[in-house]
């Protein structure tokens, strides 16, 4: 009678268990040396850069009171072509060309500060009232400069050296200050100042009739 032949015996599965902890353990050194890489390098970057704001504290030089009514807002946007060209040189070697996309807004306002006595007529029996009033100006234009940029620009060989030498290159003022004045123009030739006119008689319509007057008359200044 032949005897069994007994089986091999299996692998044990402790190698397989080490190589699998060798491998994850050489994955962390692997992203921990990065990781400290990156912060050391972060840390000794010779062009790194700090911010310090060391700004004094804000001066109140002086409070106006105002006497006036916002009563209307014009939005605006112009696109600026400022051209400089050289007399007698051509482009490519001096001028310069600026497409200059300006955004801003104008507020129209009725100024109650010069009102006087004469300006509210009230009936004997006070259920009429009349108002007379200045008509509505205009004030400075607000350039919005998140809104404000420069679309493109060329420039000749010359104006590109002397803008590297420059302490200041691309100076924009120009463009935002030429921006500001179309604008103003703009708004001094729309029907902004008249909006105003009128919103400011419907709100003293609106608000001297809750007062009790059962007639209201806001008329302007240069009116009959």
């Amino acid at each position: 009678m032949k005897a069994d032949v007994e089986a091999p015996p299996e692998a044990p599965a402790a190698p397989r268990r080490r190589r699998w902890r060798f491998l994850a353990g050489f994955l962390v050194i692997v992203i921990v040396l990065v990781v400290g890489a990156r912060l050391t390098w972060s840390w000794l970057n010779p062009f790194g850069e700090t911010t310090v704001d060391r700004s004094q504290p804000v001066l109140l030089q002086s409070i106006h009171n105002l006497s006036r009514f916002e009563a209307a807002t014009g939005n605006f946007q112009v696109i600026v072509d400022l051209e400089k060209d050289a007399d007698f040189l051509p482009d490519a070697v001096k001028g310069t060309r600026t497409l200059f996309v300006g955004a801003g807004s104008v507020d129209a306002y009725v100024d109650f500060s010069g009102l006087t006595k004469d300006a509210l007529t009230v009936s004997p029996d006070r259920t009429s009232v009349t108002v007379r009033l200045p008509r509505a100006q205009l004030e400075k234009t607000n350039l919005d400069n998140k809104r404000s940029y420069v679309y493109s620009q060329e420039r000749g060989l010359f104006d590109r050296v002397s803008d590297f030498l420059s302490s200041s290159p691309g100076d924009q003022q120009e463009l935002y200050v030429l921006a500001e004045k179309k604008i103003g123009e703009a708004a001094l030739a729309s029907d902004l100042r008249n909006r105003a006119d009128q919103n400011t008689k419907m709100m003293l319509q609106g608000m001297l009739t809750t007062l009790g007057f059962d007639k209201v008359s806001v008329k302007f200044a240069d009116e009959p």
